[in-house]
């Protein structure tokens, strides 16, 4: 069983407020975290309301809540009850103590929305990710962890076999089931076309003209695939950083499959070996490194990129709203020293902190601007920020 370091932020978090939301895709290990926590509180109450049974007990809420309100009550898969938050919202006002409500939520528009809303101030919201590099057991290597993503039962499978068969039958349960299931009206098919189309277009700005012709749908309708794949965790938009400098800048943002796992089921790699000789394979690291370093973040810090039409150019950029604090070039190859491009960004936007990150183990400064780090040390760098 995996030791989630988000584990030790939720106690805390649960020490202050009143209620606490862990929101991330399905089978990410939500309600194995939550029920790791509950060994701490002995007289929690578990209510998972995919259960028609435990959402009976909900048929009048305020009254069957109130009576638990000494304990800690966590409701699984949240957003199957929208109406619950004002009921949670009355219940906490009228007993204000940290601590009673662990939330759990597999879509983030119903839960992010209801909650910003009816719990302001009463509420800490809290993303699991698939497992990443700062909290990979000792005997699962990295390039296991980018091979096979990080959800739980692929990342753990007894070999790579199990994994690609759990992955492509999660890969497209959601897409095509779970996904509408939620209320989103979406053609499942077409749904699945996108997203394995934006699995070969990983990295690159988003183009949704493009997109359209190629689906035969509307960009309108295209626009609105991505939105509900990002809300479903399974699409990371990584919007261009701003500054005003006289030139012509990127404005439209970038996208990239978030889990490793689920790209390279869509791009169907056979085999690690295969990826290794795969056309995709720049990107694939590329993804990966930028999705370990988004879920690795100092507080404060905000991912983005940063592109001018005719040179310069970052492949991550950590910026603390107004200033650009910290820059990550990816490389996977025997050659890390990066183009000029990238050292003219460094000098437009006075960034002090620059780092190519490799897929090996030597670390090395290239020279008074950037420093070679290898994908394992790249925790412990953001860390130093």
């Amino acid at each position: 069983m995996l030791d989630r370091a988000a584990r030790r932020t939720i106690q805390h978090h649960l020490a202050v407020f009143p209620a606490v939301a862990l929101i991330g895709p399905r089978q990410v290990g939500k309600t194995t975290l939550a029920k790791m926590l509950l060994a701490a509180h002995e007289d929690a109450l578990y209510l998972d309301l995919e259960l028609p049974s435990h959402r009976d007990r909900l048929a009048h809420p305020e009254t069957y809540l109130a009576q638990h309100s000494d304990r800690l009550v966590v409701l699984d898969e949240v957003q199957n009850v929208p109406d619950l938050f004002p009921v949670l919202r009355s219940l906490i006002d009228m007993e204000r103590r940290p601590g009673r409500f662990l939330l759990l939520g597999s879509a983030s528009p119903h839960l992010l929305q209801r909650s910003s809303e009816t719990l302001a101030g009463r509420l800490a919201i809290m993303e699991l990710p698939p497992v990443g590099l700062s909290e990979l057991p000792p005997e699962v290597p990295w390039r296991t962890n980018w091979w096979r993503g990080g959800f739980p039962p692929s990342l753990l499978a007894p070999d790579d076999q199990s994994s690609r068969t759990w992955l492509s039958s999660f890969t497209r349960t959601y897409i095509e089931r779970e996904i509408p299931a939620q209320g989103v009206r979406v053609s499942p098919q077409v749904l699945s076309r996108c997203i394995s189309m934006l699995a070969y277009r990983q990295g690159q700005i988003w183009n949704a003209e493009q997109l359209a012709t190629s689906l035969g749908v509307s960009g309108k309708t295209v626009a609105s695939y991505r939105d509900h794949l990002i809300d479903a965790f399974l699409v990371r938009e990584l919007r261009p950083f701003h500054a005003n400098l006289g030139k012509r800048l990127v404005k439209k943002p970038k996208g990239y499959i978030r889990d490793s796992g689920i790209l390279h089921t869509l791009l169907r790699v056979p085999s690690f070996d295969a990826l290794q000789g795969h056309p995709m394979l720049g990107q694939s690291f590329e993804g990966y490194v930028i999705e370990q370093a988004c879920n690795s973040l100092p507080s404060g810090l905000q991912p983005a990129f940063w592109g001018v039409h005719g040179g310069g150019e970052l492949d991550l950029l950590l910026h603390d709203g107004a200033n650009a604090v910290a820059a990550i070039e990816v490389k996977y190859g025997d050659r890390v020293r990066p183009k000029r491009g990238f050292y003219n960004a460094i000098a437009d936007l006075n960034i002090a902190k620059a780092w190519v990150v490799h897929p090996g183990r030597d670390r090395w400064v290239i020279d008074d601007h950037a420093e070679a780090i290898g994908v394992e040390d790249l925790p412990q760098a953001l860390a130093s920020l």
